[in-house]
């Protein structure tokens, strides 16, 4: 954080992040957020008249920073698209937004940057263990080698040479109260063959290991792969906020949107043929359309989900 100056002992945070619902959890968190120098916005309320609130809220109170999960702080920018707004003209004291906890891709980065007009940096990281890796001042993701051992395994957990993809294993370097031996995060990358024991730079997040696509004739796909790809549709036509795609069956899926308008027929036609294209002919495309997409206790928006065993 100090590469940007940072100081955690004393920057506000404008803090999009999941909060107990309970009163017990609610009043825990609000009391944390107060002594760490953060205010901490509900995620769970996506709504235009929320994302007012959280404007005023920011035209009044000097934050430094945002920091939180990816796809609110996207929603927030299109708020802000919207609206005309610039929100560092609104708060002129906003220097940086940082991302974390979900995928982050370059096409709402530059949306976030321009809307919000500061630099958008991008955090991986795990609650159990550390920060994993940080973008660094020259657009690297560094992964933070003081404190953590960073491998990449193939499907026989051997070690694979620099620059090969495989699922990344973390072993905590200074946790005495419960160690992380190889501990399997679940995810895929790749770390870049120009890494130095003293700099070591992930090139490349896959994504979860277990989201995989399975289809009828025997093929696989990278989940978070085939949901970029639908995203890339989506962008062309406009006027959805969110979606997320399921899995139903082997030739089926379902993909979930809110949004102010219903997708028209030609709409749902052209990301049909986007399937077809990309994955193969014969799969079935339900869409629905929610006032606002389930996200899980934390908060966390998943992208894709296959009920496929």
């Amino acid at each position: 954080y100090k590469w940007y100056d940072i100081d955690l002992n004393k920057s506000l945070q404008a803090r999009f992040y999941g909060i107990p619902l309970d009163k017990k959890g609610y009043i825990k968190e609000r009391l944390k957020d107060g002594l760490s120098k953060r205010f901490r916005f509900s995620i769970f309320d996506l709504s235009d008249k929320e994302f007012e609130k959280v404007l005023r809220r920011f035209s009044k109170t000097g934050f430094q920073y945002i920091n939180g999960y990816t796809s609110p702080i996207v929603q927030f920018a299109k708020y802000l698209k919207q609206k005309s707004i610039i929100l560092k003209e609104v708060c002129p004291t906003l220097e940086y937004c940082i991302v974390t906890s979900e995928m982050l891709f370059e096409d709402d980065k530059l949306l976030m940057e321009e809307y919000f007009g500061v630099p958008v940096k991008n955090e991986y990281g795990a609650s159990e263990l550390d920060i994993i890796a940080f973008e660094n001042p020259q657009g690297e993701m560094q992964i933070t080698h003081e404190t953590l051992f960073v491998e990449i395994l193939d499907e026989n957990n051997k070690e694979l040479p620099l620059g090969h993809e495989g699922r990344i294993v973390i072993t905590s370097l200074y946790n005495k109260a419960h160690p992380f031996i190889r501990y399997d995060i679940g995810d895929v990358g790749v770390i870049d063959s120009c890494s130095t024991p003293t700099k070591t730079v992930l090139k490349k997040l896959i994504g979860r290991s277990d989201d995989i696509v399975k289809l009828p004739s025997g093929k696989t796909s990278a989940g978070l792969t085939f949901y970029y790809i639908t995203k890339s549709m989506i962008n062309e036509i406009g006027n959805i906020k969110e979606f997320v795609i399921e899995q139903e069956e082997l030739d089926t899926f379902r993909i979930k949107y809110s949004s102010n308008l219903e997708l028209n027929e030609r709409n749902k036609s052209l990301i049909k043929s986007k399937f077809t294209k990309f994955l193969e002919p014969g799969l079935t495309v339900h869409f629905d359309r929610v006032d606002a997409l389930k996200r899980n206790e934390s908060g966390k928006l998943k992208q894709f989900i296959s009920h496929i065993n």
